[in-house]
């Protein structure tokens, strides 16, 4: 990781006659971000600027860009496979303070958000208006960086992900051009669809600075419900009979029993200490008693009991934060121990399969691995924990990781589901996109060609 060139004088005093003492080159802000929730070591920028204007951002873009210097977007650092590590050095492009709502378009169902505004921010802010955004990738992350990752979470086996709730953005590319992809229509045939492209280009292709995002209206009735399982084979045969049946679940999320576990002892909670399924339902009264029943005798005939069901906001809270702190419970109960959160996602038809066989792996290698998952839509997560005192452990987690994405693929998945590629997942794109990757490349240097959009994320080396 080490840096391709010392960090240009002539950039810091361009920076600092534009930004003042909104430049920041200390250790303490250097060091903060650079370094995400992955497991992979500190690499932090030259500089760090905080910006609070779209023309703040092309206009260090065209400094940048003439001395040809790095540029790593931020939003607030929850990414887990290094997508916001300066390997090169450079300019960190902090976007936390362009946190303005712009506009809300209630008869329309879309609002216009800077990049810097938090998904818990917006729905705070429109909660008046009986409108919600949903997608919960968990951390309250940037709207930006969600947009960047393509992020999705709990929400999206109803609501989709980012990639389906993005209707347009404003984008300053890497030669410094300001630009609007999209428009607010819900849909489109006019030219390529570039919002596409750049929601999930991680920051490589360009800069968010805006977003124009789908609402929704708050449900009339939203009940939430747990179901344990003496077998995980149970629980998720639960899962594909669930979405094969057509029945229109919010959320429904798994917790292997070492997971429930963790989450008792770190929120405090007394689930049942066995593999769990946690499930929400959006829709009237009737529809969602009705759901919840369904749901109930399809898991009866997989071994699922003590079935329980609420509709108390309080109570819904509390179960979807335990879930949502499902990680920093693993990372409690193994005290100094690393951690590496990674997921796959696979046809739904082939969960079952896919999880089994990684849980099989997990016991046979010795490893400390909580499963948790989006299994709804196919998508789980290993929070493997990694001790650092055993000069064993890293490699046998590393090739744990290699052989589960190697059984997605096998099973026609993908080797990320939501958590995106960063630094972690090179290699595996090469193998799940083959000569598609040369396409790939050829956008990311004609839209960069001198790669200093998030350099090493995605691509991996380009010149």
């Amino acid at each position: 990781m080490n840096k391709a060139r010392e960090f240009d004088q002539s950039v810091l005093a361009e920076l600092k006659a534009l930004l003042g003492d909104r430049v920041s080159t200390s250790a303490a802000v250097r060091e903060h971000h650079g370094k995400d929730e992955s497991y992979f070591p500190y690499a932090p920028p030259d500089a760090v600027v905080f910006l609070r204007t779209t023309e703040e951002v092309r206009d260090v873009v065209n400094i940048c860009r003439r001395h040809r210097v790095p540029m790593i977007p931020y939003g607030v650092g929850t990414s887990l496979e290094g997508h916001i590590l300066a390997i090169r050095g450079g300019v960190c492009i902090d976007m936390s303070r362009m946190n303005q709502v712009l506009a809300v378009h209630e008869e329309d169902l879309d609002a216009v958000v800077q990049a810097g505004v938090t998904r818990k921010q917006l729905n705070e802010y429109i909660k008046h208006t009986g409108l919600f955004f949903p997608i919960d990738p968990g951390a309250d992350a940037t709207l930006g960086g969600m947009s960047a990752t393509r992020a999705s979470g709990t929400n999206a086996v109803r609501y989709g992900t980012m990639r389906e709730n993005v209707l347009s953005l404003q984008v300053v590319t890497a030669d410094g051009r300001l630009m609007r992809l999209g428009r607010r229509a819900r849909k489109s045939s006019a030219g390529y669809d570039l919002v596409k492209l750049f929601v999930g280009s991680e920051g490589t292709l360009g800069i968010i600075t805006e977003i124009t995002l789908r609402l929704y209206g708050i449900p009339e009735s939203i009940v939430a419900a747990t179901c344990a399982f003496d077998s995980l084979e149970g629980a998720v045969n639960t899962v594909i009979q669930t979405i094969q049946s057509g029945i229109p679940v919010a959320r429904i999320e798994l917790m292997d029993t070492y997971t429930v576990d963790t989450v008792n002892k770190y929120s405090k909670l007394s689930l049942p200490t066995k593999n769990l399924l946690l499930l929400e339902f959006h829709g009237t009264e009737a529809s969602t008693k009705e759901q919840a029943e369904m749901v109930q005798a399809i898991a009866a005939e997989h071994g699922g009991g003590d079935f329980a069901w609420t509709s108390q906001a309080e109570e819904r809270t509390k179960m979807w934060q335990a879930r949502h702190d499902a990680a920093w419970a693993a990372k409690a109960a193994k005290p100094g121990w690393g951690m590496w959160a990674t997921d796959v996602c696979v046809p739904i038809s082939r969960l079952a399969e896919c999880i089994l066989e990684t849980q099989k792996d997990i016991v046979a290698n010795d490893l400390y691995a909580p499963i948790v998952g989006h299994v709804g839509d196919g998508n789980f997560h290993l929070t493997m924990m990694v001790d650092p005192s055993d000069p064993t452990y890293l490699p046998r987690a590393e090739a744990l990781n290699d052989r589960m994405v190697a059984r997605a693929l096998a099973l026609g998945g993908t080797c990320t589901g939501e958590h995106g590629v960063g630094m972690g997942k090179i290699k595996f794109l090469y193998e799940e996109h083959g000569e598609a990757m040369s396409l790939m490349r050829s956008i990311k240097k004609a839209l960069d060609p001198d790669n200093i959009m998030n350099p090493g994320k995605i691509m991996g080396p380009i010149n």
